[in-house]
């Protein structure tokens, strides 16, 4: 008996016999063609979305393994919001010429051998390679772990391969300033870098917290006749703070050299701490930094580090000659969790000032610190 085609566009069955086929050309998917036995149309409909739904799944996964690189990169570019994307983005860019072209089950330390190389014999440090690398983990992860198709399937069907960390022991030793390094940098520096660097080596602050510093985070502490700075850990996206490095809250005690500081600048601007020209210094380690770093005759090169960082380094090299203790030292330097009252009695906070006070006094004495860029 010949086979009947029934209202559901490409399904034919037989009754008789109970044979049935489809042969449905779909866009997106393809012709789907298959052959089926069934007792019922019930069951031939049945066989048919299942069918279609197999063909589909199928077509989705074919696509999803052809998926490059540089498509899972874009849609993270789309779908982030971080306040850094833009330096992911500049690492994507560095990355696209060597897997962008790949397919997302292809991306292991094999074929991220090739970058490696290519960045290491740039010069590159493995600390700067390795934040490129971050990237790679993390868009892996989230196209096996988040990213889902519409037909909810994930954009890597496989675990993430294991690309292992960096770790060529390469690292720039750090410099601490000694009183007359100290005194040729301020000299070199313009103004409104003499201002910041002083504010750094007195409270050891990291570079983004004193491009950062808003005049809202001064707290003022009554018991002790005073005021602090607290820097808030989490990111903030409504003024671009991105937070601290721990994403804890931070405290910033103030000696009388960095409170000079301070009252240098207050009223400059109602917003930030540290201005130029009407507005947030970006980034201390700029070509002034620079420029000003070498006419101190202090040392540059790829052993030595020549930037802000080493601000945090002289404070934490003078807390150690001040006989700071080892806690107290700890405080100063890290982070402390949540609400700042509650890790912190006045008096421990005064134990804080007092400390960093100890650095003021380094300032006119005639200590001399021992360099460890060869320790």
């Amino acid at each position: 008996m010949a086979t009947t085609k029934t209202k559901l566009p490409g399904l034919y069955w037989d009754k008789t016999t109970q044979q049935g086929s489809i042969d449905k050309r779909i866009p997106g998917i393809g012709r789907v063609r298959h052959r089926f036995a069934a007792s019922s149309w019930a069951e031939a409909e049945a066989q048919y979305h299942q069918a279609i739904q197999t063909a589909s799944l199928a077509a989705t996964a074919q696509r999803l393994a052809a998926a490059s690189f540089r498509a899972a990169a874009t849609h993270y570019l789309t779908t982030e919001h971080k306040t850094s994307l833009a330096r992911d983005a500049d690492s994507l860019a560095q990355l696209d010429p060597f897997i962008g072209h790949l397919p997302l089950d292809q991306i292991h330390q094999g074929t991220l051998q090739p970058y490696i190389d290519h960045r290491r014999a740039q010069g590159r440090k493995s600390a700067t390679i390795d934040r490129d690398l971050a990237i790679v983990r993390r868009i892996l992860t989230l196209a096996s772990r988040v990213w889902r198709t519409p037909d909810n399937l994930p954009w890597l069907s496989t675990a993430p391969p294991l690309i292992p960390h960096l770790r060529w022991q390469d690292d720039a030793k750090p410099y601490p300033l000694d009183r007359e390094d100290q005194a040729k940098l301020i000299l070199a520096l313009p103004a409104h870098l003499q201002r910041m660097a002083l504010f750094g080596i007195n409270t050891g602050a990291r570079e983004h917290v004193i491009c950062w510093l808003r005049w809202e985070w001064e707290t003022p502490l009554p018991e002790i006749g005073t005021s602090i700075f607290v820097v808030p850990g989490r990111p903030n996206q409504k003024i671009g703070w991105e937070g601290t490095k721990s994403k804890q809250d931070a405290i910033i005690p103030i000696n009388r050299i960095a409170r000079s500081v301070i009252e240098e600048c207050r009223g400059i601007h109602p917003e930030w701490v540290f201005t130029q020209k009407g507005g947030r210094i970006e980034r201390m380690n700029n070509h002034g930094w620079r420029t000003a770093w070498k006419a101190a005759g202090l040392p540059t090169g790829e052993s030595v580090l020549s930037g802000p960082h080493n601000l945090r380094h002289t404070f934490a090299r003078r807390l150690r000659m001040a006989g700071v203790n080892l806690e107290t030292r700890k405080a100063l330097m890290g982070h402390a969790n949540g609400d700042i009252t509650l890790h912190y009695s006045p008096a421990e906070l005064k134990e804080l000032l007092e400390a960093v006070e100890r650095i003021a006094e380094i300032e006119k004495g005639t200590m001399t610190m021992l360099k460890a860029v060869n320790s």
